[in-house]
C-alpha cells in the first residue's frame, strides 16, 4: 500500500510538472505571438537617414502605389508588416491623396493612421511679380498637384470673373501677392475660391476706407498700382510715383505711362519707348487717352497697392529714370525741368547703345 502511494505520488508529481511545462510553453508561445503582433503594429518601421521624408500620393492612386512607393523610397523597413497592419485597419480601401511629411521612427500604426486620416503637410505657396494669369498659373502649379495647363484653363474661363464680381480685364486684381498655406491637392477651383476670400479680407476695413477717400474703386487702385509697380524698382518710391499719377489725373493730364504702352505692345522687355509707339491704337495707350486704362497691366505687389492708398502729397507732375541707372527717378514739377532730366537719361541710353 505504501509503495502504491509512493508510485502514485511520483506519477502525480510528474503529471504536475508536465502540466506546468505545458502551461509555461503555452505562455511562452502566447508571449511570442503577442510580441509579434505588437512589433508589427507598434515597433518603428520608418527608419530614415533624415528627420523626415516627403511622400506624395497623387489623386486616384491605390494602395499598391503607396506601398511600392514607400518601399522604393526606403521609407518603410518591412513591407509585409506594413501591408498586414494596413489591411487590418482598412487603409487599402481608404487611400487619400496628398503631400505627407513622414517622420523618422514612426510605427506602422502611426504611419497608417496619418495616411488614412489624410493629415497632409501644407505647402507654402508664394507668388509675386506676376504679369498675367498665365504666369500665375505657371507659378502656382510649381507648388500644387494640378499642372499649369489645368490652372490656366480654369482661370481663363470667360464666365469665371463674373462669378466673383469682376470682368475679364479687372479679374487679375482679385489675386493679392502673398505667401499662402495650401494643401498640395488644392484644385484650381478651390484656389480661386480661396483667393477671393483673401481678397475680401485684404480690402475690408482700412484699405476700403482709403480707396473711398481717393474716390477710387478697388480695381482702379489695383490698376494704378500695377503701373506704379512697373515703374519702380524700389518700394520706397511707390508712394511718390503714385502721387505723380494722381496729380496728373486730378489736373486732367494723360498719365503718359510707358508701362501701359509696353503692355499694349505685348513687350515688357522694352527699355526705350519710341514716338511711334505712342501712336498705337489701344485703350492702354495712356499717351492718347486720359485717366486709367481699363484694368491692371500686371498683378501688382502689396507695397504698390499700399503706395497708391498712402500716396505722397507733393506737386510733382513728371518723372523719368535717373541717368546714373541707379533704378531711382528724377522728379519735376514743370515740363522744362522734366525735359532736362529726360535728355540726361536719353544721353545715358545712347552712350550704352540702348535704342529700343
Amino acid at each position: 500500500m505504501v509503495k502504491f502511494e509512493r508510485r502514485l505520488t511520483r506519477r502525480m508529481g510528474k503529471a504536475v510538472r508536465i502540466s506546468m511545462l505545458v502551461v509555461f510553453l503555452g505562455l511562452v508561445v502566447m508571449v511570442l505571438v503577442v510580441y509579434n503582433l505588437y512589433s508589427r503594429v507598434f515597433v518603428p518601421n520608418v527608419m530614415l537617414d533624415a528627420e523626415h521624408e516627403l511622400f506624395y500620393i497623387p489623386t486616384g492612386s491605390g494602395f499598391e502605389y503607396v506601398i511600392d512607393g514607400m518601399e522604393e523610397k526606403g521609407i518603410i523597413e518591412d513591407r509585409k508588416t506594413f501591408r498586414w497592419v494596413a489591411l487590418k485597419k482598412g487603409y487599402d480601401t481608404n487611400v487619400k491623396p496628398g503631400r505627407y511629411k513622414i517622420r523618422n521612427g514612426l510605427s506602422n500604426n502611426e504611419l497608417i493612421n496619418m495616411l488614412r486620416s489624410g493629415r497632409q503637410d501644407p505647402v507654402m505657396v508664394v507668388f509675386n511679380n506676376m504679369r498675367s494669369l498665365d504666369h500665375l498659373s505657371g507659378k502656382v502649379s510649381q507648388y500644387l498637384e494640378a499642372d499649369s495647363t489645368e490652372f490656366a484653363t480654369y482661370l481663363s474661363d470667360n464666365e469665371l470673373p463674373l462669378k466673383f464680381g469682376f470682368d475679364a480685364v479687372t479679374f487679375t486684381s482679385m489675386f493679392i501677392p502673398e505667401t499662402y498655406e495650401f494643401f498640395w491637392t488644392t484644385s484650381p477651383e478651390d484656389f480661386a475660391e480661396r483667393m477671393n476670400r483673401e481678397y475680401e479680407k485684404f480690402w475690408d476695413g482700412e484699405r476700403d476706407r482709403k480707396a473711398k477717400k481717393l474716390d477710387m474703386t478697388r480695381a482702379e487702385v489695383v490698376t494704378l498700382a500695377s503701373i506704379v509697380d512697373e515703374e519702380t524698382l524700389y518700394d520706397d518710391e511707390n508712394s511718390r510715383v503714385a502721387g505723380v499719377y494722381l496729380n496728373r489725373m486730378e489736373q486732367g493730364i494723360p498719365l503718359q505711362a510707358d508701362p501701359t504702352l509696353k503692355f499694349a505692345l505685348g513687350d515688357f522687355s522694352r527699355q526705350r519707348i519710341l514716338n511711334e509707339d505712342k501712336e498705337i491704337d489701344s485703350p492702354y495707350n495712356t499717351y492718347k487717352f486720359k485717366g486709367l486704362p481699363p484694368g491692371p497691366i500686371s498683378i501688382p505687389s502689396v507695397s504698390a497697392i499700399d503706395g497708391v492708398l498712402d500716396y505722397e502729397k507733393h506737386r510733382y507732375l513728371y518723372f523719368c529714370a535717373k541717368a546714373d541707372f541707379s533704378g531711382y527717378h528724377a522728379f519735376a514739377r514743370n515740363y522744362s525741368q522734366h525735359l532736362k532730366n529726360a535728355r540726361a537719361y536719353q544721353k545715358a541710353l545712347n552712350s550704352r547703345r540702348i535704342y529700343k
